[in-house]
């Protein structure tokens, strides 16, 4: 048997091994399921992973193999999780829109073994998170070309419900329209209103006129209803491939890099996380913002984005949201929070959640 050989059969011989061992392992993660089940605990425990992934990294001899070992150990915590889920029913994800829709391309990302549940709202979402039909809700939170969704924003306000992790998807938009029609002969273009925006120089370049529609992929699926090429969408070139249409101008959108920016909501707070976001009110007068980031500054948070939108029912007046480099959990974070709420009119951690910190 020449070397090649022999490697490959040592290799299947280690495969049959960790065959054995990985439903060794699920069957262990059971115990773990009953217990959770029984007291309702979340299916992450992040603390826990963390120390799972140390503990079993630091058995690697070889330094060179251990960042290797660790992204090996967080795909099986991923897929231990998504095992703990199906078995608690825990597994049922909601979005707004149609299959094909960015909100579902996400989704399908963050959870690819999960049940897709489809609403026709936004709000829709957050009702069935919040009523436990959903364990997850995920919903577009802010564009890289044309900014915040704020009507989710206004949902994270008026709603009992938690950020738990935050997805910057790649956006690329494309013009569609019918097998057989070409460009010259779009007229009329229907999408999302940010997906619209993102490639307003192309629709004026065009001469088109454009139509508002709830969401990018049901855009789509009404132009490969109607028949008439004379109208296109302007979509993902996933959806294109969903509803059997044509890609007239790919890359449709005017800036590069354009980046849509998820979240992903839960009735619980995570627990652990490098980021968290929260939400506040303040009296309508002079300076009290200027406290709350006083604040924040003073006790060493960096404040990576700052928003603010108008208070339901109040006009004229505003609440403010905030997104901070930190751990929730940690001493000085609950000091912060304690603070704050002696000057605010509320504050509601909305979010806690880890991001990939740039180099």
């Amino acid at each position: 048997m020449d070397q090649l050989m022999q490697a490959r059969a040592e290799i299947d011989r280690i495969d049959a091994e960790l065959a054995r061992l990985f439903e060794a392992r699920m069957q262990a993660v059971e115990g773990v399921i009953a217990y959770k089940q029984a007291t309702g605990m979340p299916v992450l425990d992040a603390g826990r992973e963390e120390q799972v992934i140390e503990k079993n990294t630091a058995r690697i001899e070889r330094a060179e193999l251990r960042d290797y070992y660790a992204q090996w150990q967080k795909d099986l915590m991923a897929l231990s999780r998504q095992y703990q889920s199906r078995v608690l029913g825990r597994d049922r994800v909601a979005y707004q829109g149609v299959e094909g829709a960015f909100s579902h391309i996400a989704l399908t990302r963050l959870f690819p073994r999960a049940r897709a549940i489809k609403c026709p709202t936004w709000a829709e979402v957050f009702r069935q998170v919040e009523e436990g039909a959903a364990a997850f809700g995920v919903l577009p939170f802010e564009n890289s070309t044309t900014g915040d969704v704020g009507e989710v924003l206004d949902l994270c306000f008026s709603h009992n419900c938690y950020v738990t992790q935050v997805y910057d998807l790649p956006v690329v938009q494309n013009l569609l329209g019918l097998p057989g029609a070409k460009l010259s002969d779009i007229r009329l273009v229907y999408s999302h209103p940010q997906g619209l925006r993102q490639c307003a120089p192309l629709l004026r370049q065009l001469g088109l006129q454009t139509i508002e529609y709830p969401n990018t992929a049901m855009a789509a699926q009404h132009v490969a209803e109607t028949g008439d090429k004379t109208i296109g969408a302007i979509a993902s070139a996933e959806t294109a491939q969903l509803y059997g249409l044509e890609v007239l101008a790919a890359g449709a959108n005017s800036a590069e890099g354009n980046t849509t920016r998820f979240i992903v909501i839960s009735r619980q707070p995570a627990e652990k996380g490098n980021r968290f976001s929260l939400l506040f009110t303040v009296d309508h007068k002079a300076g009290q913002l200027a406290r709350v980031i006083q604040i924040i500054g003073r006790e060493g948070f960096n404040m990576e984005s700052i928003k603010s939108r108008p208070l339901p029912h109040t006009p004229w007046e505003y609440y403010f949201y905030v997104e901070l480099v930190g751990d929730a959990s940690q001493q000085n974070a609950r000091g912060l929070l304690e603070q704050l709420n002696g000057v605010c009119r509320s504050v509601k951690l909305l979010g806690v959640f880890s991001k990939e910190e740039q180099q």
